[in-house]
């Protein structure tokens, strides 16, 4: 090689290696004191600063599942009797109807149009802090729900002809009477000689057929709700969500299942015998007007959530 005596090697320079070990130690310590003082500063951050982050992220986590998940209601009234009581407060899957429209037998909360008159008033004299305070409970799903919300049992589906009663007093869906001893609490009245009035506080009622895109819906304690046959319809796009469980009180901790008389039901078209099926008023079409019971089933606390 140029420049080298013959014979003769070259030495590598060993001093380059402990200089550029040196460095790369040097970088890394750096590196652990600037992750040491991150760390020690978030240790040392007082509780008066990490409790609104904190809060911040549990309102947001809340608001999304609220909004598009899960929703807490409650029961005030009598309407849904025994399946829910007062005190209870029920979780609404908002998810199960994005995939599927409601099915005979389910527990469901929906909005009532016009025809539903309100059964929750707000306080015309609340003030500006009670106002916002009862705003944010209801992002959150806590708080005071609309006037016009309520919950009851999907009977009919469109196409369905419901009507009560048969020789034996139960209600019929498509020709098939419901064995409704699984839930109904107490049932109304039958009016004198079988015959039909216009108080929703008998048992008869129809035939009427559901329109499309229409629920005809009852309440459990049937001689105190108001429902379908006093009210109308409900429009499938009004329905917020599907009942599915009893969260409170913890010793009332239950599932809200359909009951088996319901995968009996058959499927529209069968017919029905006797007079031909009329069309309920407040959603397409007229069953006879029955004089309203407006009773509340709503969220316990202290104010009400929904209504019956």
């Amino acid at each position: 090689m140029d420049g080298e005596a013959p014979g003769t090697e070259a030495v590598p320079d060993v001093t380059e290696r402990p200089a550029a070990a040196g460095r790369r130690e040097s970088a890394n310590a750096k590196r652990r004191r600037r992750l040491a003082q991150g760390t020690a500063t978030r240790r040392e951050m007082p509780l008066w600063k990490e409790l609104p982050l904190l809060l911040l992220v549990a309102f947001c986590v809340a608001v999304l599942i609220r909004t598009f998940f899960l929703q807490a209601f409650g029961i005030p009234s009598a309407s849904m009797e025994q399946t829910l009581t007062e005190g209870d407060r029920v979780l609404v899957s908002k998810v199960v109807y994005q995939v599927r429209t409601p099915q005979r037998g389910e527990v469901i909360v929906f909005r009532g149009n016009d025809r539903w008159a309100p059964e929750f008033q707000s306080d015309p004299k609340a003030g500006l802090l009670s106002r916002i305070g009862g705003g944010l409970a209801d992002l959150v799903g806590i708080g005071q729900p609309g006037e016009k919300d309520f919950i009851k049992r999907v009977i009919g589906r469109p196409g369905d002809t419901v009507m009560c009663c048969d020789a034996d007093g139960k209600v019929t869906v498509n020709g098939f009477p419901l064995d409704e001893s699984a839930y109904l609490y107490e049932d109304s009245p039958l009016a004198e000689g079988g015959a039909q009035t216009n108080d929703c506080r008998t048992r008869d009622f129809g035939p009427v057929l559901v329109p499309e895109g229409q629920l005809f819906v009852m309440g459990d304690h049937r001689g105190r709700s108001q429902d379908s046959r006093c009210q109308g319809f409900v429009p499938m796009d009004n329905v917020i969500g599907r009942a599915i469980a009893v969260g409170w009180p913890i010793d009332r901790w239950h599932s809200l299942p359909v009951p088996p008389t319901f995968a009996d039901v058959p499927d529209p078209g069968g017919g029905q015998g006797g007079s031909a099926p009329v069309a309920l008023d407040g959603g397409g079409g007229g069953l006879p007007v029955f004089a309203p019971i407006l009773l509340t089933a709503v969220f316990p606390a202290p104010r009400f959530r929904f209504n019956a």
